[in-house]
């Protein structure tokens, strides 16, 4: 199931950022490796779709990043209500 969220923060020399999900609930952390353009570099505040792993009990992380276009970002706020 997708998720949006804004990005909190980001960092490329570590590789790894927290998103921010959009209906609340704690900051989720991601790597550089979960978001699906490789080349992209997140930045705060931008709106994002992702979806959610949890591995073995530990905390949800936010996997298959991927960034919203604007045609994608008006579709998903009339999707959201």
């Amino acid at each position: 199931m997708a998720h949006f969220g804004k990005i909190k923060n980001y960092d490329n020399g570590k590789g790894s950022g927290t998103i921010t999900p959009e209906k609340g609930g704690d900051a989720l952390n991601f790597a550089k490796a979960d978001l699906q353009m490789e080349g992209a570099e997140p930045k705060s505040g931008q709106r994002w779709e992702y979806e959610t792993k949890q591995v073995d009990g530990s905390a949800a992380h936010a996997v298959n990043l991927r960034q919203m276009e604007q045609g994608q970002k008006e579709q998903a706020a009339q999707q959201q209500g």
